[in-house]
């Protein structure tokens, strides 16, 4: 399976984790933390529910209820787009990335796609009793714990889950690794 991040001109940083341990709390502490550095994010979220993200009875919802497969809502404020699923098949996440207007972001996070080809932080709470993604995970490239984690291979920094600067001063120099990189690749 090819790497997502190979088709996408922005860096794209996945978070993985069990659910219920913070993926989402995290991701709102680090993306404010990110903004104070200067950079633009998009968040791409995977969810195994069926979500609605308008209200019923708004037209939107109505015209979606009416057939419509796809349905853009576009105001001053935001647009939203909407496609609908069939229930069963997941979007995939290269098609998703697709998507987004990248001209104006920095990097795309990415929560769950845990199986994708992505670079990653796991998020662990050793409390919660869930095993080390990062054992098993050659995409991991950090793990984000509100405890010392002795398991986690010694090519994995842990970084403290509940510092987002720490985390976020992690990303930026991730982001620096990767666009020196891309630079040396492009002068080949």
């Amino acid at each position: 399976m090819p790497n997502v991040t190979e088709l996408c001109s922005v860096p794209v940083l996945g978070f993985a984790a069990a659910s219920g341990t913070g993926k989402t709390t995290l991701l709102t502490r680090l993306i404010p933390a990110l903004r104070e550095r200067g950079l633009h994010c998009a968040v791409i979220k995977h969810s195994h529910h069926d979500v609605e993200i308008d209200r019923p009875g708004k037209d939107s919802v109505r015209l979606r209820e009416a057939g419509a497969g796809q349905v853009i809502l576009a105001s001053p404020h935001r647009t939203f787009w909407v496609q609908e699923g069939d229930g069963v098949s997941e979007p995939r996440l290269a098609e998703l990335l697709g998507r987004l207007d990248s001209t104006s972001l920095d990097l795309i996070l990415v929560e769950g796609f845990r199986s994708e080809r992505l670079p990653k932080i796991e998020v662990h709470r050793p409390a919660l009793g869930a095993p080390l993604l990062c054992v098993e995970d050659p995409d991991i490239i950090a793990l984000a714990s509100d405890d010392a984690v002795y398991a986690a291979p010694a090519n994995v920094p842990v970084l403290a889950l509940n510092q987002p600067g720490e985390v976020a001063e992690f990303i930026v120099s991730w982001l620096q690794t990767v666009a020196r990189h891309n630079r040396q690749t492009w002068q080949q």
